[in-house]
């Protein structure tokens, strides 16, 4: 074991991880040449061969999966340890390793991050965008960032404060022959896109008006996986869907779009970030999470006031009807 440093253990993980020679030297800053003399010499201490090796790949041996399975959280404790010990009545310090999809990424980029990094100026952040779920403590992030839904029941868990609205929407081919959802429970005789989420698990559709909260399980004959192919279904007329305001506002300006059940979809935050339970923090992260739980705070009473004024808006329409006082076609017998 001697011969063997933290170096060399960190550089089969930045393999496995970018799965090239040449993406994992330019992440550790080292020639290539050099990365790979330094497997060799690993190799030949381990007496087995962790990657196999073609002009195109780089893979994983069955030996060098088990290896990184142990290794990697193994690092992970160290790093913690030592970011833990260097930060103890010190001013926060280190690298944070965050792991986002895109969405929430841009989020804390519009914010969060930059404004950690005005008030830590010893801090550095490293963010990684990608829409795979991935286990944060193997493969050392000291956070994450996802939809609540994915976020594992074993992690700590906060709402970050990028308050956002969905949008349930459909096309107005769709609707011609069809009376628009009144509630979230008429969902149930009209055709919903399903989203299916990357642990394979279909998307439920969260309502909320006036204290009530309702999640619906749609059902469609059409479930897709990109929300970008669900919006082009959405407007050939497959169905209803249910997207990111933002995702959707210029079709919904423009009329490709009816907006449906808005009053049944107030901001709030679906995304998390989340870290494992903790009993010492490094300063660095616990300034972060103090950081998040201030904009989390600020942008909950935001939307309680506009939660207060949607309520006044809707008292004397209970049921929400004044979004639909146009004329209304009777639906089609089902056939």
């Amino acid at each position: 074991m001697s011969k063997i440093s933290l170096r060399d253990l960190e550089a089969v993980l930045a393999i496995a991880r970018r799965g090239s020679f040449r993406a994992a030297a330019t992440e550790l800053d080292i020639s290539t040449t050099a990365l790979s003399h330094g497997i060799a010499r690993l190799e030949a201490e381990l007496g087995i061969r962790l990657f196999n090796r073609t002009t195109r790949t780089v893979a994983l041996t069955e030996a060098g999966q088990q290896f990184v399975d142990r290794i990697g959280p193994a690092l992970s404790d160290i790093d913690r340890a030592m970011d833990s010990a260097r930060s103890h009545g010190e001013t926060p310090s280190g690298v944070l390793r965050i792991n986002a999809s895109a969405v929430p990424a841009e989020a804390i980029m519009s914010g969060l991050v930059p404004d950690f990094l005005r008030r830590h100026p010893r801090m550095e952040v490293d963010l990684r965008t990608e829409e795979r779920l991935v286990d944060i403590v193997a493969e050392g992030f000291d956070l994450g960032i996802r939809v609540r839904d994915l976020v594992p029941t074993d992690m700590i868990a906060l709402s970050i404060g990028q308050w956002q609205r969905y949008a349930v929407v459909a096309s107005p081919e769709y609707l011609a022959d069809r009376a628009p959802p009144q509630n979230p429970g008429d969902l149930k005789d009209h055709d919903c896109i399903r989203a299916r989420l990357p642990s394979g698990a279909l998307l439920r559709w969260h309502f909320e008006r006036q204290g009530e909260t309702v999640s619906v399980d749609v059902t469609g004959r059409l479930t897709l996986d990109d929300a970008g192919v669900a919006r082009c279904a959405v407007l050939r007329g497959a169905g209803i869907g249910i997207f990111l305001e933002q995702s959707v506002c210029d079709d919904i300006a423009a009329g490709r779009m009816t907006r449906l059940l808005e009053d049944w979809t107030p901001p709030r935050s679906d995304y998390c970030l989340y870290s494992p339970s903790r009993r010492h923090p490094s300063a660095g992260l616990a300034a972060f999470l103090a950081m998040a739980r201030e904009l989390a705070n600020n942008a909950r009473r935001a939307a309680a006031t506009w939660d207060s004024q949607s309520s006044d808006a809707s008292s004397a329409d209970p049921v929400g009807t004044h979004t639909w006082r146009r004329a209304r076609r009777p639906r089609k017998p089902s056939r």
